[in-house]
């Protein structure tokens, strides 16, 4: 029986995957000042178990305030590496799954509460909170406190601590970093008119408003090891009139690719609070699928992928090489078992759980390889 085009396995550099599934990265807004804390070690625990092929961590902030809100991971010091090595060395010791981290900058949109607590920005004066930096002084939220504009040197600076963190996970053994330059954050806003304003070489045209998120993709991709792949995360529009849109997204995306980007992973919105989304199942492929038709890297599809046969059909018409699973796979951590199962396919599972296999699925798992 033929292999499901889901479950064929990937080689990009030195990384290989699996199969096609990708778990995305996910904010759990439970660390202590950037380092991770037990709730990750069992979050990540359990996703490595899944038998996706590629396990995510969630936004990482190069910066303190560049978190999102103050619970986010981050990766700017010794004390949040070291908390990170001791939860990547307890996940490592139960699954061989890689591992990527998303290197994260908020900008307007940091400073935030934690979203089971509303979510809202905290202003600099509040015990939490911090002022805000963006490409211009344009707040996301009418309520929210006007961001301060970067001038050149803070870009600079931004663009090291980018590179730094980089070069901190190449230390951690992580095989895989993707930059996010999607959903309003920092390099995001950069990107999209609504939000750039600028009127100096780093705003404007569109060759101008890629200039600096490419800038932090070259410094990232020459701080990580050659072998292990650079990814980014793009939003295909932002889903209101007159922002960033489709044709430009390609536009970035083949610069990217260009410069040495090894998979564009396609999302889309988060940057202006009008985005008026058509949501539905796979709502964001045909954004995956414009951008696969003008590059030659692989491209990830993500949002509202929940049904195998959906997911199936998303990589075997070739609308995108891999899909991502965020919520989906919050709700359901055997998803990848239950993909496989259905398709025919087989996926790997520890020793511990092989006894669960069902009988009517008696080539489900695969010798395991760790445990």
């Amino acid at each position: 029986m033929q292999t499901p085009k889901l479950f064929e396995p990937l080689t990009i550099g030195s990384l290989r995957l699996a199969n096609r599934i990708v778990i995305a990265p996910m904010c759990q807004y439970s660390a202590t000042d950037g380092c991770m804390s037990d709730w990750h070690l069992i979050h990540l625990g359990q996703l490595a178990l899944s038998g996706a092929a590629l396990l995510t961590i969630e936004a990482t902030a190069v910066v303190p305030e560049g978190r999102i809100s103050y619970g986010d991971v981050g990766l700017w010091d010794d004390a949040t590496e070291a908390a990170m090595a001791a939860t990547l060395s307890a996940v490592r010791k139960w699954s061989d799954m890689p591992i990527a981290i998303q290197l994260a900058h908020a900008g307007r949109k940091a400073s935030t509460d934690l979203p089971w607590q509303g979510g809202a920005q905290l202003p600099p004066e509040h015990v939490n909170g911090w002022q805000t930096v963006a490409p211009s002084a344009v707040p996301f939220g009418t309520s929210d406190r006007a961001p301060v504009a970067l001038d050149r040197q803070a870009m600079i600076a931004v663009r090291d601590a980018f590179a730094a963190a980089a070069r901190r996970a190449a230390r951690l053994g992580i095989d895989a970093i993707q930059v996010h330059a999607a959903h309003g954050y920092l390099l995001h806003q950069f990107l999209s008119p609504l939000s750039n304003r600028r009127e100096d070489e780093f705003g404007g045209c569109l060759e101008n408003r890629m200039r600096f998120p490419l800038e932090v993709f070259d410094a990232v991709r020459d701080a990580f090891p050659a072998d292990r792949p650079v990814s980014v995360r793009v939003s295909g529009t932002d889903w209101v009139e007159g922002g960033w849109d489709g044709e430009q997204t390609i536009a970035f995306a083949q610069a990217l690719e260009a410069r040495g980007c090894s998979v564009i992973h396609v999302s889309s919105g988060g940057l202006h609070p009008n985005q008026a989304i058509p949501v539905g199942p796979g709502y964001q492929v045909p954004l995956a699928r414009a951008v696969k038709a003008n590059v030659g890297i692989p491209v990830v599809a993500v949002g509202l992928i929940t049904d195998y046969d959906q997911a199936e059909g998303i990589v075997g018409t070739g609308d995108a090489d891999m899909i991502a699973l965020g919520r989906t796979i919050l709700y359901d951590p055997r998803w990848p078992w239950h993909a496989a199962a259905h398709l025919g396919a087989t996926v790997s599972a520890p020793a511990q759980y092989l006894r669960s296999q069902p009988r009517r699925y008696r080539d489900l798992f695969a010798t395991p390889s760790s445990g």
